[in-house]
């Protein structure tokens, strides 16, 4: 999307995003948060839940809240991120370690031959060199550290509207002196494009579904090679061949 930019920029969008885990080939995104800002103002917010083809573990809805009921109310992969990269347009983002996140999109355009460049601003990467050792820099206890109030933790849309409070009060702490703490940097992530799932493993994935009459929804049309295999051995523990 972006060149790398050479001023700081009072015009951004904040993204959080909440996923099944953490890696960007085999987990997915599940919930999207973004707060659009201008003139260090928050004009307008975005935030979905994802439907996805891998189940939320235990451990990801006990930390999030968000479980696989919630999830059939949620937008379809492709329409979310669709929108949330309109939703971004042209601008910087700002994330908490938002390399992380930005390999969840990169990966997701890269399967899909789309292209994707953005540039980003870290509050974690600031946080890091501007407040001292022994502070923690995890995002709830620079919450705690400038006094900003959580109401849902781990839900995106809320962490990005602290992540946004965060990086407000970080450039208070620094501007104008370490100006360049934010500005913005290019965001790299090489990733290798997945293939989707062959016709042989959907007609399979079919087949065992009816024989077992198993209900849990798969977004077929994004389903990559890989997905499918971990699904069809998933059956094959759970169910038998």
């Amino acid at each position: 999307m972006i060149e790398g930019r050479q001023a700081v920029t009072e015009d951004y969008t904040v993204v959080d995003l909440e996923m099944t885990g953490l890696t960007p080939k085999q987990d997915k995104i599940i919930e999207i948060g973004a707060v659009k800002v201008r003139g260090r103002k928050v004009i307008d917010t975005y935030g979905t839940l994802v439907k996805s083809a891998r189940p939320i573990p235990d451990r990801v809805s006990k930390l999030t809240g968000i479980t696989n009921e919630m999830m059939e109310n949620g937008m379809g992969e492709d329409q979310a991120i669709q929108t949330l990269l309109s939703f971004i347009g042209d601008d910087v983002i700002v994330g908490h370690n938002i390399s992380f996140d930005y390999s969840f999109l990169k990966q997701w355009a890269v399967n899909r031959k789309a292209p994707l460049q953005m540039s980003a601003c870290d509050t974690l990467r600031i946080a890091r060199a501007l407040l001292p050792g022994e502070q923690s820099k995890k995002l709830e206890d620079l919450c705690n550290y400038f006094q900003i109030e959580r109401e849902h933790a781990h839900r995106a849309l809320d962490d990005a509207v602290e992540t946004q409070k965060i990086y407000e009060c970080l450039m208070n702490c620094a501007l104008p002196e370490k100006k360049e703490l934010f500005v913005p940097k290019l965001l790299t992530y090489k990733a290798k494009r997945q293939t989707p799932a062959t016709a042989h493993q959907i007609e399979r994935l079919k087949q065992l579904r009816e024989k077992y009459q198993i209900t849990d929804e798969i977004v077929w049309d994004t389903l990559t090679r890989s997905e499918a295999s971990r699904l069809q051995d998933k059956y094959y523990v759970t169910y038998g061949r």
